[in-house]
């Protein structure tokens, strides 16, 4: 179904793909599946239309829809079997910048790693708020309206690296798994 809502989406906007300068995609983590169809959707369109094609990871969107100064802003995404994925990121000189790496654990150990106040954002909190306002009680839980990447962050994140780059390698557009290598897929 992905590629034909697309098609309509550019016959109701009025644009053909000529319209387009390049390609922004969220890359994860997520689904494994649902990453695997993106990325290949988009490399397609990418060889067809000879335009760039970026990825940007979606926890780094999630987590630049919130301005919250001198707090942790962590985005909880669920990840099932008890675990979230998620990242410190901290809002510095006008920016959103990361602070650790990308984070696959249990909620708990997560917690050890914030210190100070927070502000929680993302669909784990569907699941893990209650255990989060018994550990972290001066911190602050987003609604559900910041549960899910916007494209509009997206589209900021990767804007810039489709202007500077007038084709991309298709090669090293790859979705962001976090889960360990012997979960994937071997040849």
């Amino acid at each position: 179904m992905l590629v034909p809502m697309i098609d309509y989406a550019l016959k109701f906007l009025r644009l053909r793909f000529k319209d387009i300068d390049g390609f922004i995609l969220g890359i994860g983590p997520g689904s494994f599946t649902g990453l695997r169809v993106g990325v290949a959707t988009v490399k397609g369109f990418g060889l067809a239309t000879k335009k760039p094609c970026i990825g940007v990871p979606s926890i780094d969107a999630l987590a630049n829809c919130v301005d919250a100064d001198k707090k942790w802003i962590v985005p909880i995404i669920d990840a099932k079997k008890n675990q979230v994925y998620s990242a410190l990121y901290r809002y510095k000189d006008g920016n959103i910048k990361r602070y650790s790496d990308y984070l696959l654990l249990p909620i708990e150990r997560l917690l050890k790693k914030i210190k100070g106040n927070a502000v929680f954002l993302g669909d784990g909190l569907k699941i893990f708020k209650e255990k989060l306002l018994s550990l972290k009680k001066d911190s602050e839980f987003l609604p559900e309206d910041f549960w899910y990447p916007k494209a509009s962050e997206l589209i900021r994140l990767g804007r810039d690296k489709i202007k500077r780059y007038k084709e991309s390698d298709l090669n090293k557009l790859l979705p962001l798994y976090i889960y360990p290598k012997e979960c994937q897929i071997t040849k």
